[in-house]
């Protein structure tokens, strides 16, 4: 009987117990949340655990639900958007950039030696190196000589490359250095003479001469870099990028820092097209972790407009006779595009040019005629003759461009490629109905990191002063919807990443940011000045403004 009696009790005890309440790592209130799903919905409460999504809906919902939580956060009625993924941008150069001479905004070429010179009376550097000036911004808009530099260093090797990254300056020093004279042989670019002497200015290729010779950086000014530009990013609540163009060895230290926790920034490694590259990475196979993604390589078909590098079908309008360049061969393209479609990889190739456009595209479609999802990228497709427009595709051939190149170059464009041609450059609209998708990126360090740029630019096809009036090409302006999809859930799809990021659902990651005004209804005026109140990665807060 007594043992009849215990049995009742202990089943009464835990008959009564109950269920345990269950938890949550945060739990965002009182927000205006864009979801950035399918419908595009609104929720005003989110929970968090583990990194993940487990909530989202209203807040009476989530009471329901009685969650309890490790912090709670009153967001006071602000705006929550996802993570941005920055499609195109090179992270590593950003971080690298920011140890070297900064010339972008340079009106003058004066104003660029001036800089030169006292970057160098501050840092006594062994080889001057430094990026961003812009003809174009200049009064005389035409490349100079070395004459300045060889008498202001005639010692110190110089190389200071364009904003675009596709042309270059060095001085007699560099030049001898690399070992380049007027007898050096090259393809894809150009050794600019006079009278039978160098200027002083390479264009594409053979700029890989003399960033040969460049200083090895330490792992320590390398992880310097790295972080340095990590900060940058979530300053403007970018939470993914994707750096187009890595070698192995940043690959795997970037690797190293985040498995150390330190490096925090996602990123999607666009790997460089060299031989160690491609034998190393196309037989390993995708590489995968939380924070690492590394299953595309990064091919150059051509220059860029701005130093007249892009391959165009037909001669540049300000220039007889000049057709830009490929910087490889038809059959070095297809037989890297053949080498990748026989692998898991994506191939993202840069095509500026209508004639670069061509070739890319033809040959993404002849080498994935039979095959599904591949999602190949065209990077900038900056001037696209309308006959090629249908290669693109949702399933195989997709664009990914950078807004801000339309409202940089607009004011020199149509002057490089002439009336008709411009009817099919920076053409977004256009592009995003034929693919149905649409990735958008900066580019930079060529562009501002400000993502917001990206946005107002997408959207307005204006400059911040506001110019032109009435935008350019202003049938080609994206919604706003239709930007913000391409700075989060196209840009995820594009790196075959739609499942775990760029849109706030869930089971996602907990990748978002919290914004002061509302991306979708400010003023149009308002948006490059709009900054991130916060931004979280993996539900971690890792970035607060002060």
């Amino acid at each position: 009987m007594k043992k009849f009696l215990v049995f009742l009790m202990i089943s009464c005890v835990v008959s009564c117990q109950q269920e345990p309440q269950p938890t949550a790592d945060l739990i965002i209130k009182n927000a205006t949340i864009y979801s950035v799903d399918d419908a595009f919905s609104n929720a005003s409460a989110m929970a968090v655990k583990d990194g993940k999504i487990v909530f989202i809906g209203s807040e009476e919902e989530l009471d329901r639900k009685n969650l309890i939580a490790s912090k709670t956060v009153d967001a006071s009625g602000k705006y929550i958007f996802p993570g941005l993924i920055d499609a195109h941008c090179h992270f590593y150069r950003l971080g690298q950039q920011a140890q070297r001479v900064d010339l972008v905004g340079t009106a003058s070429y004066q104003e660029v030696l001036n800089h030169i010179q006292e970057f160098q009376k501050a840092t006594n550097k062994a080889f001057i190196i430094g990026r961003g000036w812009d003809q174009n911004d200049w009064e005389v808009k035409e490349y100079p000589t070395n004459k300045e530099l060889n008498k202001l260093f005639p010692d110190t090797p110089v190389a200071i490359t364009r904003i675009d990254g596709h042309a270059m300056i060095v001085n007699e020093a560099a030049l001898k250095m690399a070992g380049i004279d007027t007898n050096t042989s090259f393809s894809g670019g150009d050794i600019e003479q006079k009278d039978g002497k160098l200027t002083g200015i390479l264009i594409d290729n053979p700029m890989n001469l003399v960033r040969g010779i460049f200083p090895v950086a330490s792992l320590e000014e390398d992880i310097e870099a790295l972080m340095d530009a990590q900060d940058i990013n979530f300053s403007y609540g970018i939470t993914t990028v994707d750096d187009a163009g890595l070698m192995r060895s940043t690959i795997e230290l970037i690797d190293s820092l985040q498995q150390a926790k330190v490096l925090k920034m996602k990123v999607y490694a666009m790997i460089s097209n060299t031989p160690e590259n491609l034998d190393y990475y196309l037989n390993k196979g995708i590489v995968k972790t939380d924070r690492l993604n590394v299953r595309s390589v990064k091919f150059y078909a051509d220059g860029a407009l701005g130093s007249r590098g892009a391959a165009m079908k037909e001669s540049y309008s300000d220039r007889q006779d000049h057709f830009g360049a490929l910087l490889s061969s038809v059959d070095d393209l297809e037989a890297v595009a053949k080498r990748i479609a026989a692998t898991a990889y994506q191939m993202n190739t840069h095509a500026i040019g209508d004639s670069a456009n061509y070739v890319v595209l033809k040959t993404y479609k002849d080498l994935l005629s039979d095959q599904k999802d591949r999602r190949w990228r065209v990077e900038h497709a900056q001037i696209v003759d309308p006959a090629d427009f249908e290669f693109f595709d949702e399933e195989n051939v997709l664009p990914s461009v950078q807004p801000t190149h339309a409202t940089s170059d607009m004011y020199w464009a149509e002057d490089r490629v002439g009336e008709e041609r411009i009817k099919g450059a920076y053409a977004y609209k256009k592009l995003l109905q034929q693919s149905k998708m649409l990735a958008l990126g900066t580019d930079y360090p060529v562009e501002q990191v400000n993502p917001f740029l990206t946005f107002y630019a997408a959207v307005s096809r204006k400059d911040t002063s506001g110019y032109p009036e009435n935008g350019f090409l202003a049938d080609q302006a994206l919604s706003r919807e239709e930007a913000l999809r391409g700075m989060t859930i196209w840009a995820a799809y594009s790196n075959f990443e739609e499942n775990e990021k760029g849109s706030l659902e869930v089971g996602k990651a907990a990748d978002f940011i919290l914004l002061d005004q509302d991306l979708m209804t400010v003023r149009v005026e308002e948006i490059p000045q709009m900054k991130v109140r916060a931004t979280y990665s993996n539900g971690e807060l890792v970035y607060t403004a002060k």
